[in-house]
């Protein structure tokens, strides 16, 4: 492995694959995946205790995307393949660079591919990126040519020697796909899901936890891919045709941090008349610099905010009543997903319940919770190997340090192996007191159509239009079918009820007539759906081939022509899903 940056002899005419890990995902194997790790955020971290009501989506691999559109070679994109479709690519095709992208539980699925690649391909050069590339001694686990940390963009373009003044081109892909909830599978077609967009990479707050910081240089680092807010106007409104979409997920650490480029992008918005939504991840502290008129002009309609934990001494909250902060943004009808941090140093078994009560109440729509983890490359991974506090590889697995599960480190307080029971009576807490995420969210919009109906100014007008369509016809069918499903549970029967009804106050015979139609047939479904997670149903997404326009022409141009394709014979005992020794196996997790 050499750490240098060369240049690929082929240039711009070295033909390139970028995959993600094999599948499936959602299953205990012996390559580390886990039935308490699905490939969903939602699922995995956010609404994990809600059952039939737990928002289900799967995302795509953001970062290999935005390599694919920015590199001159023919390059070929598969995401999310199961391990016999990802040796079929590399034995149907050669291929002089084969990239991976993985997270850390991961690895010993990177591993394999490596293994396979070099069976396979062994004239390819292995470029593995993405937070596994942080890891300790990784280049003792797998076997790769080059690690790539930070910007994959800027490192391919330099391997492949291009142009590296030119502008970075942003992929037109929608945030979310397989979307589902309510035992109900959610409408794919265009305008339907939000663009995401990818501004800034890194975070300068530098979080002592925070991997994706770690990742792009630490504190006071990051990287933008679009400087003004001109710039970035210009993504969206291409997004916006390509994609027919009118929200935006904006995928940065900070985004509000970088104010400059975020009011000239509401002086762009305004100048054009455009009533979109932006999605945002925001720190407390941030949106508090800004001027809640400010928020709804510029979009902003759903934010995703750390709480970490009360008293906590993380510079992005200081000074801030986040609960006041929370309830100022729903009653505008913005939508609060909070995250709180399980095992900060500071928690005990004795102020533990405290700490949970402290983060329910805040009442967001939606709540992450996750475990206090050292992840590799952090200033806390640092800190505690300094300290011996890491757990040895005989006492954590590594596929097990995902956040949700177990400490990879000797907590000063909280028992070994107590973690994930504390954990789950989070998740659990937040939804028995604040009900399903999904009565929130409605309820939000609702506050925020009700407050803004009659607003003088129709471009703000308009936004809060389009979201409240859905109250009009399937959330409020939701909420009928909510009602009957709590009709034994006093208080959230109540809200439920009070819901509805200002539903109809506030929406008409619409929504009046449509809720015990649609509500009904959700109903049915929910229950369904409920047997179906009893029985152990998971989902895993679907796989992608894609190419860029160089490939698309090699493809073409291939096209009737086997012999341009190389087909070597397929390696039986590689093929084969070979276990790790029992030591690494996720199945033996009850052990430790």
């Amino acid at each position: 492995m050499t750490s240098d940056h060369p240049v690929h002899h082929l240039g711009s005419k070295a033909r390139v694959l970028l995959t993600s890990v094999f599948g499936p995902y959602a299953q205990d194997d012996e390559y580390g995946s886990s039935t308490i790790n699905p490939m969903e955020l939602y699922h995995n971290q956010v609404t994990r205790a809600q059952g039939v009501f737990s928002l289900r989506m799967f995302h795509r691999s953001f970062g290999l995307l935005m390599i694919k559109e920015n590199i001159e070679a023919p390059c070929t994109l598969l995401d999310f393949p199961d391990l016999d479709r990802f040796i079929e690519t590399i034995r149907s095709k050669t291929y002089d660079i084969i990239g991976i992208s993985s997270i850390i539980p991961n690895v010993y699925k990177v591993r394999k591919m490596c293994e396979l690649i070099r069976a396979y391909q062994p004239q390819a050069t292995i470029v593995v990126g993405g937070h596994l590339s942080n890891m300790d001694d990784i280049d003792a686990i797998i076997d790769t040519d080059y690690l790539v940390r930070g910007d994959g963009i800027e490192w391919f373009r330099r391997y492949l020697g291009q142009d590296m003044s030119k502008a970075v081109k942003h992929p037109a892909v929608e945030s979310a796909f397989g979307s589902r909830i309510l035992g109900h599978s959610l409408s794919d077609k265009p305008g339907d899901t939000a663009a995401v967009v990818v501004p800034s990479v890194g975070c300068p707050m530098g979080c002592n936890f925070c991997s994706t910081s770690a990742l792009f240089g630490g504190k006071g680092k990051f990287k933008n891919f679009f400087e003004s807010g001109e710039e970035l106007y210009t993504v969206m409104s291409d997004l916006e045709k390509k994609l027919k979409v009118s929200s935006f997920f904006i995928l940065d650490e900070n985004f509000l941090l970088h104010r400059k480029r975020a009011l000239s992008l509401l002086e762009q918005m305004k100048k054009n008349n455009k009533s979109w939504a932006l999605y945002v991840f925001s720190s407390a502290q941030v949106l508090r610099s800004y001027r809640i008129e400010q928020l709804v002009e510029l979009g902003i309609s759903w934010v995703w905010m750390g709480l970490e934990g009360k008293q906590s001494q993380y510079a992005k909250l200081d000074g801030i009543d986040t609960r006041s902060l929370i309830e100022e943004l729903q009653g505008h009808g913005i939508r609060v997903l909070g995250s709180s941090i399980i095992g900060l140093e500071e928690h005990t078994p004795e102020n533990i319940d405290q700490a949970i009560d402290y983060a329910v109440s805040h009442a967001t729509d939606f709540h992450q919770f996750m475990l206090y983890t050292a992840n590799h490359g952090t200033p806390l991974h640092a800190q505690l190997k300094r300290n011996g506090a890491l757990l040895p590889p005989e006492e954590i697995k590594v596929s097990d340090s995902h956040g949700q599960f177990r400490f990879n480190h000797r907590h000063p307080h909280i028992p070994a192996g107590d973690e994930e029971r504390l954990l789950i009576k989070a998740f659990e807490q937040d939804f028995k007191i604040n009900g399903p995420s999904l009565l929130r969210l409605i309820r939000t919009i609702l506050k925020g159509w009700q407050r803004y109906r009659s607003h003088p100014d129709k471009r703000i007008r308009s936004r809060y239009q389009n979201e409240v369509k859905p109250l009009r016809t399937m959330y409020a069918g939701a909420v009928w079918a909510m009602k009957k499903w709590y009709r034994d549970d006093q208080v959230l029967s109540r809200q439920l009820n009070e819901l509805l009804q200002d539903i109809y106050t506030t929406l008409g015979w619409q929504p009046r007539l449509v809720a015990p139609v649609m509500g009904r047939y959700a109903y049915r479904a929910m229950k369904k759906e409920e047997k179906r997670l009893a029985g152990g149903w998971t989902i895993e997404p679907r796989t992608f081939l894609e190419h860029n326009r160089a490939a698309l022409a090699e493809v073409k141009d291939a096209a009737g022509s086997a012999s341009s394709l190389d087909k070597p014979a397929i390696i039986p005992n590689l093929a084969e899903l070979k276990p790790l020794p029992i030591a690494l196996r996720t199945s033996d997790r009850g052990n430790n």
